[in-house]
């Protein structure tokens, strides 16, 4: 059973930084992607960022792109979100979500049927 607990999210500053975390049960990081999404009021939940498990590849969606990093954290068993220069359309409740698979492919982002696993979520909120 694969579980996942967001943590970070919190009341920033436009051009602020946060740090979120995607804590994952043991061997997670080995066999599974790993995808951040984010869901506003209102809106559609969309995909953020992904990162495979077996080659390290990354991606990330076009609004975030030079201001949003993910990577692995082998030592804790997380998958971190790196986000900087923040605005106040990043406000959402971001989630951590596992599809059934090691690798993202081209379609992470367009498909909530291949998440098998999520996470409960964290809510960042951009705010002067």
């Amino acid at each position: 059973q694969v579980q996942l607990v967001e943590s970070g999210g919190g009341l920033v500053q436009p051009g602020g930084s946060l740090r979120l975390s995607c804590a994952v049960s043991d061997r997670t990081l080995d066999y599974y992607a790993i995808s951040w999404f984010r869901q506003a009021p209102g809106k559609e939940r969309e995909g953020v960022s992904c990162i495979s498990a077996t080659d390290d590849s990354k991606y990330y969606a076009d609004s975030v792109k030079g201001r949003i990093t993910i990577s692995h954290n082998y030592a804790d068993n997380t998958v971190v979100l790196q986000m900087n220069n923040l605005k106040l359309e990043d406000t959402a409740r971001y989630y951590c979500a596992a599809p059934g698979r090691s690798s993202c492919g081209t379609a992470w982002s367009r498909d909530m049927d291949q998440y098998y696993y999520w996470g409960r979520g964290t809510q960042v909120t951009v705010s002067s």
